[in-house]
């Protein structure tokens, strides 16, 4: 019952819609130079515009289709269930990149990870064509490999945000498999997709 109630908890906690704005509060205000330039006011205003593209507005939609009888349910348990969310969050994780990526100063850093983090939901989105790829492990994947980058290619770097990522995607990925809401190939492809995803993002 107490793993359980974990799971849940963890699952709530790193949901997928909230990872973008975690890495996002980190570059923006934990790393020590990336936004540097930035006074505080336009660093506020720069994580609330991820937050509300990559997080709320996302989830708004899903709560309209669920409300409009398109879905049945909110937690998407089915692959038939994520086709439009998926569709929905690909249109806004694209403009939440194209805006970062045109706006003055915006650091690379958080140009990649966001490019990343788009080209994820396109991935996530094929591979639910054939079977229902997890979420969860997808931007947990991405938050990782993310972490991998940023410590080989940052002096700010350091091993313990891989440690960090590392426990935090481990947390989650068991937390799914005890709720048995994916098995076992969902979760490594999702990983796999993230991790695959958040590299390709940084080539650009």
């Amino acid at each position: 019952m107490i793993k359980k109630s974990l799971a849940h908890l963890f699952s709530f906690v790193f949901h997928p819609l909230f990872i973008s704005a975690y890495v996002m509060a980190f570059v923006i205000f934990v790393h020590p130079y990336a936004f540097a330039g930035f006074d505080h006011k336009t660093k506020v205003m720069r994580l609330l515009s991820v937050i509300l593209c990559n997080t709320f507005l996302p989830l708004f939609a899903v709560f309209l289709l669920w409300r409009l009888h398109l879905i049945k349910s909110p937690m998407l348990r089915n692959e038939k269930e994520r086709i439009g969310p998926y569709l929905i969050a690909m249109i806004f994780y694209w403009w939440t990149w194209l805006v970062f990526k045109r706006l003055p100063d915006t650091p690379p850093l958080a140009v990649h990870f966001l490019l990343g983090a788009f080209l994820a939901v396109c991935g996530a989105w094929i591979a639910n064509i054939y079977f229902k790829i997890s979420m969860h492990s997808i931007a947990m994947g991405g938050a990782l490999m993310f972490a991998c980058l940023f410590t080989f290619h940052d002096e700010y770097g350091s091993g313990l945000y891989i440690a960090i990522a590392l426990l935090c995607a481990g947390l989650v990925c068991t937390s799914r498999l005890l709720l048995s809401a994916h098995s076992s190939f969902e979760i490594w492809s999702g990983l796999f997709v993230g991790m695959l995803a958040q590299y390709l993002g940084w080539q650009f």
